[in-house]
């Protein structure tokens, strides 16, 4: 337990000791839950549901992530607010008559959120496919992003536009927090499907904009930022936005198309830029303040008909506070 004063503690177990702010902690023990599907498994006004959660998220036991029209909350990942609410939610016996009706309405919404990514899917599914087919195989360029990125362990691994989470997936088993940030609420719920699918427990996406991203300067040991760059109006404020959040001795993995003639693409997937080139790369990260190595390129797999793809790595220039050769989160 991380010591804490005493007048917070108590504000902390009076949040903690009403039967519906207990609830609201066991379900997000299990993951985070938006307002709508808390009051759908609480069966509670959404209204009366928000006092709770004011006085939770007032007291530090829970987090508020606004996603639009919708609110996200879960548990803190880690500090004495969350190892208080981990201590408490063990005392509580498993079998408890209520818990259990929790449980299982939980495991109905869930099921209805993994129904509602799935049909998205299904809509654009023939779309991707076709995308696909343009680059390399992804399992090659995952391995090249690996290799990139090195065997960890890391700390905090931050993916600016996760789409589908994939990334996140990748990269759970390396990391004591992965977290992924987007402005698509479709992929997004997405994401949080695939995470639950995989058991990525340390996993978590929210809202969020590449050039503006919620973390803290000096936060993440690993910034990923795959295939996005070419969506953005000024790609170069993603990179100073990743050299920001990189701790000192973190690293930043960027997958990009490289430059192709493919001018649907801007029409029909709303491209702003066809590929990224290494000259544009270099000035980037000269601006942002990340020194960048050799890229690995993949060729395009249809000839002029397709795209290749480039994975490059690119180091914060910012002191090491830690020993060589490990990175870890200010």
């Amino acid at each position: 337990m991380h010591p804490v004063a005493l007048a917070h503690l108590v504000t902390q177990l009076r949040a903690a000791g009403e039967i519906t702010r207990a609830r609201i902690l066991a379900l997000l023990a299990h993951g985070e839950l938006s307002v709508g599907e808390l009051a759908q498994v609480l069966n509670q006004s959404q209204p009366r549901l928000s006092r709770h959660l004011k006085f939770l998220t007032g007291a530090g036991l829970i987090e508020r992530l606004p996603e639009g029209a919708w609110v996200f909350y879960r548990l803190p990942a880690e500090g004495g607010a969350r190892a208080l609410v981990d201590t408490l939610i063990a005392s509580v016996d498993t079998h408890d008559p209520e818990l259990k009706r929790d449980l299982d309405r939980l495991r109905d919404v869930k099921g209805e959120r993994a129904e509602a990514a799935g049909q998205y899917f299904a809509r654009v599914a023939d779309e991707w496919d076709r995308l696909r087919a343009l680059h390399y195989a992804e399992a090659d360029i995952e391995k090249a992003v690996l290799a990139a990125a090195g065997p960890g362990p890391f700390d905090l691994v931050v993916d600016f536009g996760t789409g589908t989470g994939r990334m996140l997936t990748l990269f759970a088993g390396m990391a004591r927090r992965v977290e992924g940030i987007d402005l698509s609420h479709q992929m997004l719920t997405v994401a949080r499907s695939k995470l639950q699918d995989a058991g990525a427990a340390n996993a978590s996406v929210r809202h969020g904009d590449a050039t503006a991203s919620p973390y803290a300067d000096s936060s993440a040991s690993l910034v990923i930022i795959h295939q996005v760059l070419h969506f953005l109006d000024d790609p170069g404020r993603a990179l100073v936005e990743a050299a920001r959040v990189l701790a000192p001795g973190g690293s930043l993995i960027v997958v990009e198309f490289a430059p192709h003639t493919l001018e649907h693409l801007r029409t029909e997937h709303a491209h702003r830029h066809l590929g990224v080139s290494e000259a544009d790369m270099a000035r980037w990260a000269d601006r942002a303040g990340l020194t960048v190595k050799a890229a690995k390129t993949f060729g395009a797999p249809g000839g002029e008909k397709g795209i290749s793809v480039m994975v490059w790595s690119a180091d914060s220039q910012k002191a090491p506070q830690s020993s060589p050769g490990k990175r870890s989160a200010a």
